[in-house]
C-alpha cells in the first residue's frame, strides 16, 4: 500500500526545524501561517498563489489549501479593490448619527434593511451613547449630501433625529485589521 504524503509535517526552509506545520484541517484556530496569509492578503490581495507561498514560507499547494480554508471558515469574506473616493468624485465623507424610535424590533429591522440598501452609506454600526446608528456616508459635495439627507435619510421609517459631522481630512484610512493580538508572526 503506497504511503500518503504527510502534509502536516512539511516544513518551509524559513521555518525552524522543530516547528511542524499543523494540518490546516485539524482545528479552527489560526496558526502562524494563517496569520501570515491574512497579513499578506490584507496588504495585497492580488498576489498569485506562488508569490503568496514564497512570502510566507510554504509551498504552493498547502498555501492554496490554507487560503481556501480561511475563505470557507469566514476569516476571509471577500476581495476588492480599494478606490480613492476623491478620484471618483466623492469629495464628502460624513459621519451621521441616527437616532431611531425604538418602539419595536420589526421597525428597527425595517430601518436596518433600508439603510443597507442605500449605496451612499458605506458603513453602518450600532452604537452606544446618544443615537442608535453611526453611518458613514459619501457624497459628491455638500449640496448633494444635503439633498440626499433631506430626500432620503429623513424619509426612512423610524428615524427620530440625526446629527452629521464631516471629515475635514483623513489621518488614517487603512483597511487592514491589526492581527498582533492573535500571535507573533
Amino acid at each position: 500500500m503506497p504511503s500518503k504524503p504527510n502534509l502536516g509535517k512539511t516544513r518551509s526552509p524559513a521555518a525552524p526545524a522543530a516547528t511542524p506545520v499543523p494540518d490546516p484541517e485539524s482545528a479552527d484556530r489560526l496558526d502562524r501561517w494563517d496569520l501570515a496569509l491574512l497579513r499578506e492578503l490584507q496588504a495585497d490581495a492580488r498576489l498569485s498563489n506562488a508569490e503568496l507561498a514564497e512570502r510566507i514560507g510554504l509551498s504552493a499547494a498547502p498555501t492554496w489549501r490554507r487560503v481556501r480554508r480561511l475563505e470557507e471558515r469566514g476569516y476571509i469574506t471577500g476581495y476588492r479593490a480599494v478606490i480613492d473616493r476623491r478620484r471618483v468624485g466623492l469629495g464628502v465623507l460624513a459621519f451621521v448619527r441616527v437616532d431611531a424610535e425604538r418602539n419595536n424590533a420589526q421597525a428597527t429591522r425595517e430601518l436596518e434593511d433600508r439603510i443597507r440598501s442605500l449605496p451612499e452609506v458605506v458603513a453602518c454600526h450600532y452604537i452606544s451613547g446618544a443615537g442608535t446608528f453611526e453611518l458613514h456616508v459619501v457624497a459628491t459635495d455638500l449640496e448633494a449630501y444635503s439633498r440626499w439627507a433631506m430626500e432620503t435619510l429623513f424619509k426612512l421609517p423610524n428615524v427620530k433625529d440625526m446629527q452629521t459631522s464631516f471629515s475635514l481630512g483623513e489621518v488614517k484610512a487603512d483597511a487592514a485589521w491589526p492581527l498582533g493580538h492573535l500571535g507573533r508572526l
